[in-house]
């Protein structure tokens, strides 16, 4: 009898089970057919990341695609299809899948990152993308902090340091590109920049990029005092990125120190030379600005109160190695304590304290 009872109960719940998943199907078809479609589209998007690790654009492309249309929401995959987009310059559909991304997850701090940066400085729509840097600095993310475990409280702030970084770039390159009739706002724009880069280096106090372009929407603006601190700066924390030592030896060479601009050319030529990007032209320029330099350094009066002078680098051993004469470590050390002196500092500091006073 128990035995029976054990058997009919067994089926009795089995029936339940198979009713209640059938009245489920019914009323819930909708929800039940998405879920499905969302696992085959996380598949699709599985199979276009191991295609991607494989470095198969095409293949990538094409389960992105298709995994998208069957799973929209898929807010990382659109980010991913932007990246690919951008790469291969296809601008307008990176925009479009950036702009999915965040329209699935408004908090997607990357993505408005990176559309902001497609619309300033491959389309030149400064405006859409101040907007973007905007958001992201406005954008109150979970800081978590578990001691000697995680913490992502350093990476929120970078990223809210990069989107003012970007948000000066924006404003600097929207100056450059105004029209004639608009001009005028040259000044304004730059100050922009410059306000935004000031924020920046709340979050990336040594950050070379800030510091340099900072130096040049000063430099640009007429600001010569600002900008030498500035490129100063760039140069202690860089010292052997050419960019910031040829800027400064330009500026030293309108405020006719020409001393020191042909000490700054000097280490821009020696820079330049092992760029691997670099181009004859711009090596050719330097040359030809650093000849001009000399020049003029030794027609003016300047030249018979302070001549040139190599300053000794110390006590330096050298080894003899295969037929090179090879330094040791501490002519190394003096070399990058050359490059990181920065010509000029001294005029520009004395400019302040007079200002000041």
């Amino acid at each position: 009898m128990k035995r029976f009872l054990r058997k009919l109960f067994s089926k009795v719940t089995l029936i339940i089970l198979i009713c209640a998943l059938a009245l489920l199907a019914f009323f819930y078809r909708d929800w039940i057919e998405k879920q499905v479609m969302k696992a085959k589209g996380t598949y699709l998007i599985y199979k276009g990341d191991q295609a991607y690790s494989q470095d198969n654009m095409a293949k990538t492309l094409d389960y992105y695609k298709e995994g998208l249309k069957l799973y929209p929401e898929h807010y990382e995959a659109w980010f991913n299809l932007g990246n690919i987009y951008a790469v291969y310059e296809d601008y307008f559909s990176a925009v479009d899948a950036y702009e999915n991304a965040i329209k699935y997850n408004p908090k997607f701090v990357m993505a408005r990152m990176n559309l902001g940066i497609v619309y300033s400085e491959d389309l030149g729509f400064f405006d859409e993308a101040i907007e973007q840097f905007d958001t992201v600095t406005q954008i109150k993310l979970f800081k978590l902090w578990i001691p000697f475990v995680f913490s992502n409280v350093k990476s929120v702030k970078t990223n809210r340091g990069l989107a003012y970084y970007n948000k000066g770039v924006a404003y600097k390159q929207k100056a450059m590109y105004l029209p004639l009739d608009k001009r005028y706002l040259v000044y304004t724009y730059l100050g922009n920049a410059i306000e935004a880069y000031e924020k920046s280096l709340k979050f990336l106090k040594k950050n070379y990029d800030v510091r340099y372009n900072k130096a040049v929407a000063h430099h640009l603006r007429g600001e010569y005092r600002e900008a030498g601190l500035e490129y100063c700066k760039a140069i202690n924390i860089e010292p052997m990125k050419f960019e910031a030592h040829y800027n400064l030896a330009v500026l030293l060479r309108q405020l006719n120190r020409h001393r020191d601009s042909i000490n700054e050319l000097h280490k821009a030529a020696i820079l330049i030379l092992e760029e691997p990007d670099s181009s004859t032209l711009e090596s050719t320029y330097i040359f030809n600005l650093l000849n001009d330099a000399t020049r003029k350094f030794i027609t003016s009066d300047e030249y018979y109160t302070q001549k040139l002078t190599d300053e000794p680098l110390g006590n330096i051993s050298y080894t003899y190695v295969n037929g090179r004469i090879v330094a040791d470590e501490e002519f190394d050390k003096a070399i990058l304590k050359n490059f990181q002196t920065c010509s000029g500092l001294d005029y520009f500091k004395e400019y302040t304290e007079e200002e000041e006073e």
